[in-house]
């Protein structure tokens, strides 16, 4: 039985994931955006902030610069950065596109959320609602 040579055998590291997985529907989407408003060298930037019916929401918008911490990934080509603080309540999240006759826009589909608001814009996660108070009054967007 033959040796292997262990120099031989090179394992090439994993990929490191991106912390958030945009859809090419949501990509295409923003890129036309950014060219739309003339955005070059934009990077779209996602970001959660206390508020919302649920506690949390999700905000994206488009920024030019990178601040300390920030994580930065591609999504073909776009440019994603996320801030650490939203990473923690991010990391695993998607972003989707869609668009139809009945209305559409972006969705955020985020495993860390232990509730929502019926429209998707406001998140709670089990860190921000221990007291198992509801978390809002409802909300304006879709009348939950």
């Amino acid at each position: 039985m033959a040796m292997i040579d262990q120099d031989l055998i090179r394992l090439q590291p994993a990929m490191p994931q991106p912390m958030i997985l945009v859809s090419e529907s949501a990509s295409d989407r923003l890129l036309a955006m950014m060219r739309e408003k003339e955005l070059d060298g934009y990077a779209l930037r996602v970001f959660v902030s206390g508020g919302g019916c649920s506690g949390m929401q999700y905000g994206m918008t488009f920024d030019d610069e990178l601040r300390d911490g920030d994580g930065e990934f591609h999504a073909g080509a776009l440019r994603v950065v996320v801030d650490p603080i939203s990473a923690s309540y991010l990391t695993g999240a998607s972003i989707d596109f869609t668009d139809s006759i009945m209305g559409g826009g972006f969705k955020i589909e985020n495993p860390n959320a232990v509730s929502s608001c019926g429209c998707g814009h406001s998140f709670r996660t089990a860190s921000n609602g221990e007291d198992g108070a509801p978390a809002g009054d409802g909300c304006g967007t879709c009348g939950a």
